[in-house]
């Protein structure tokens, strides 16, 4: 999802809720710590140089039940962090602590914002020899086990 995708959903609703993968939503009294712009250059394990830039939203429960992020004030900060930081409609990477700090995907459903799961894959698939899907196998059809003798290969 992209900050201007955010943007326009944070218009159409009344109140901000970010769904976790798992279905639970982070407690309404989160506040939005950061919003910036993560630049990544790093080289792959085939040698290519590469360079990979996200938005990024910061999120965090404190006790503060008494403050709540309305759509309104989330929509200021972005355009204040697009226009101090000059930042471009970029995809947006969420963080949000579980067990250590998680990076998600972000999504919308038309109520709640969705963190999905993101995960980890070699970009130099093919300088690596990994093939790009794996391999399918046709199940053999095995004669019934009162047949399956020792040395006829059928277990």
């Amino acid at each position: 999802m992209k900050l201007s995708e955010v943007k326009n959903a944070l218009g159409s609703l009344a109140q901000i809720g970010f769904k976790l993968p798992d279905g639970s939503l982070v407690p309404s009294h989160f506040h939005v710590t950061e919003v910036g712009e993560i630049t990544k250059h790093f080289i792959d394990c085939g040698g290519t140089v590469r360079h990979e830039k996200v938005a990024n939203f910061q999120l965090w429960n404190a006790n503060d039940y008494d403050h709540r992020l309305n759509p309104g004030k989330l929509l200021s900060i972005i355009e204040l962090s697009e226009k101090v930081l000059g930042m471009g409609d970029l995809e947006i990477e969420v963080e949000y602590q579980a067990e250590t700090i998680g990076k998600y995907g972000l999504s919308f459903d038309g109520v709640n914002f969705l963190l999905t799961t993101k995960q980890t894959d070699c970009l130099a698939k093919d300088n690596c020899g990994i093939p790009a899907e794996k391999s399918k196998f046709k199940v053999l059809e095995m004669p019934a086990a009162e047949s399956c003798t020792p040395g006829s290969g059928c277990c």
